[in-house]
């Protein structure tokens, strides 16, 4: 499974960190608010290491021993410099916050429609090898990492950066030998941040990873209620995502342990070291050969030097999480779209005529069971032909490749005599509509999943295709008519009222090849009825592949292919075929009476 070849990722590479950080490019546009979002933040960081030098003074005034190389200031004089300088800093923290979340926003929202537009022109295959909560993880959990750290993360990493270093060049000149002393804790410290953060950023993806596990089985619960409800199996489903959040707990706790760890090493080494510092300046104090205030102002600059490395530990095991998001962000983004969705169909111009020509095919997931052995047909344009067989024969794969869902292993299919890889896919697929079997709606509203045809249609063409899919009268009957709400996957309409919105569907895209697969074999006698009426309007003047079980209501087609295990076994009327004795006949034989 893909999320278990995540979990063994290796570490990434400096090749991998520079493309990571490639995701940059889409605060680009807002680059504008993002440099004056660090010009308020280095002002911000100033205001406040000024404020502390103030504090500073103002105690060596109180002391009555001001420093001599600094303008003398009365204490209600520093009052009120503490009042200005916070109200200032208060306005610059309240921009910068702001001119951040525009850049993370706006930023994020950009890349949050290029992984949708990527995973939704990704061909069959993609899906059919990744589970919907992984990609759904992609698309939430990795981008809001990504946010945070752009509205939040970043900015006060880099704000503990100009705090710590600020503090470094103030305290050297406040007090030299003190200093000196403090900064020999340094080198221990960014070693062990080193050594943990490479162990903490695999932690986190794996923690990343076990959450889009978790994701997937509710997704897949979610999706498919009924069948849980109907096998009774609400304590399995239970089971099996206990067992999953567990997991993912126990990466979680092991993440907690090793960040804690990696603090009780900081903070024991830095505050430690802190701590031995004040003793000796205590000593300097007492000695007379340092002043209280200053003192009192390296005590100060230490403390908050001591915050800004933890700060940092902490936010440097943030930032190198959101790496492992990015990655995984940028694997997608690095896919070749299967269409390109702004290509113009108005220049395609189809008749309809389709050939299959030796048509050899297997899923690429499952590529060692061949599906297609062989197939071979040709079908006129306007033609109406039916594809009967066996679950497993491969009718509905015909159906699929004829939309050019999946390569080839070898053969080719024709459309008006060209090869369907030679037309642009997005143009070729608006020529062609199909009516499944389980028909999908959208959670929206009836106008909206007819619309989904032609969503530039007018009002008279949404209501023309109502009518001749049989669908206006029970529409009509709706209190909300056209903006009835269809519930999720269409739930609050019935299985034939269900089919006959797909038909208004398929009817207002005015396809030239039509395919329907088994459109009516799960509807009752009534509704089968009125499906079928609204479905001979729509095959009107279409080249049309029927796949049914139904024999009754395939009798009138020009040509019935009979498939067994891939292979054609059988073509020709309904009259042909019934007298040959073969296959057909002895489907016939069960649903017709005959001889």
């Amino acid at each position: 499974m893909s999320t278990k070849k995540e979990i063994t990722k290796p570490k990434v590479t400096k090749e991998g960190l520079f493309e990571a950080l490639s995701i940059f490019r889409y605060i680009r546009p807002y680059i504008g608010y993002f440099i004056f979002a660090m010009l308020f933040l280095a002002i911000g960081s100033g205001l406040f290491l000024i404020l502390i030098g103030a504090a500073k003074e103002m105690t060596n005034v109180a002391n009555g021993a001001p420093s001599p190389n600094i303008p003398e200031l009365s204490l209600n004089q520093y009052g009120l410099l503490f009042l200005v300088v916070l109200i200032v800093q208060g306005i610059f923290s309240f921009v910068r916050t702001y001119f951040f979340a525009v850049v993370a926003e706006k930023g994020m929202a950009d890349l949050r429609k290029d992984v949708y537009h990527k995973i939704i022109t990704q061909p069959i295959v993609f899906f059919e090898k990744r589970r919907v909560g992984e990609l759904t993880s992609r698309i939430t959990t990795d981008i809001e990492q990504l946010q945070s750290v752009f509205s939040h993360s970043l900015a006060e990493f880099l704000r503990q950066v100009i705090i710590l270093l600020g503090s470094t060049v103030i305290i050297f000149f406040i007090a030299p030998k003190l200093s000196l002393t403090m900064l020999a804790t340094f080198p221990v410290v960014v070693i062990i941040s080193i050594v943990f953060g490479r162990y903490i950023r695999r932690l986190s993806r794996k923690r990343q990873d076990a959450l889009a596990e978790t994701n997937t089985i509710v997704e897949e619960t979610f999706q498919s209620f009924s069948v849980v409800k109907s096998f009774v199996n609400e304590t399995y489903e239970s089971v099996r995502y206990g067992k999953s959040v567990n997991q993912m707990v126990q990466i979680a706790l092991r993440f907690a342990t090793i960040r804690g760890v990696f603090f009780m090493f900081v903070i024991s080494i830095l505050f430690g070291g802190i701590f031995f510092i004040l003793w000796r300046g205590a000593l300097l104090v007492q000695n007379g050969e340092m002043l209280v205030g200053d003192l009192f102002g390296f005590i100060l600059y230490t403390g908050i030097m001591g915050g800004a490395i933890a700060g940092l530990g902490n936010l440097y095991t943030v930032l190198a999480g959101a790496i492992g998001a990015t990655e995984r962000i940028q694997d997608i983004l690095k896919l070749d779209s299967e269409i390109n969705t702004q290509a113009s169909s108005e220049d395609l111009q189809l008749k309809g005529k389709i050939a299959f020509d030796e048509v050899h095919f297997s899923y690429p997931t499952r590529d060692d069971v061949p599906v297609l052995k062989g197939i071979s047909m040709d079908i006129k344009a306007g033609e109406k032909v039916a594809l009967i067989g066996q679950s497993g024969s491969g009718k509905s794969t015909i159906v699929k490749l004829l939309l050019n869902f999946y390569e080839l292993e070898s053969g080719k299919i024709e459309v008006d005599d060209i090869d369907i890889n030679d037309y642009d896919l997005a143009s070729f697929r608006r020529h062609v509509g199909i009516v499944p079997q389980e028909v999908i709606l959208f959670g929206g509203t009836i106008k909206e999943n007819i619309l989904y045809g032609k969503p530039d249609a007018s009002e008279a063409e949404l209501i023309d295709a109502a009518k001749r899919s049989n669908s206006f009268e029970f529409i009509d009957g709706f209190p909300d008519k056209f903006d009835t709400i269809v519930g999720e996957r269409g739930i609050k309409l019935s299985g034939g009222q269900r089919q006959r919105i797909a038909i208004a569907r398929a009817i207002l895209k005015d396809p030239k090849i039509l395919l329907l697969d088994e459109a009516t074999s799960s509807l009752d006698a009534e509704s089968e009825k009125v499906v079928q009426e609204a479905l001979d309007e729509l095959l009107k003047g279409r080249t049309s592949i029927i796949i049914a079980h139904r024999l009754a209501t395939i009798k009138d087609v020009d040509c019935i292919y009979v498939l067994e295990n891939g292979v054609i076994v059988e073509k020709g009327t309904h009259e042909q075929l019934s007298q040959k004795k073969g296959a057909y006949h002895a489907l016939a034989k069960l649903q017709f009476d005959l001889e």
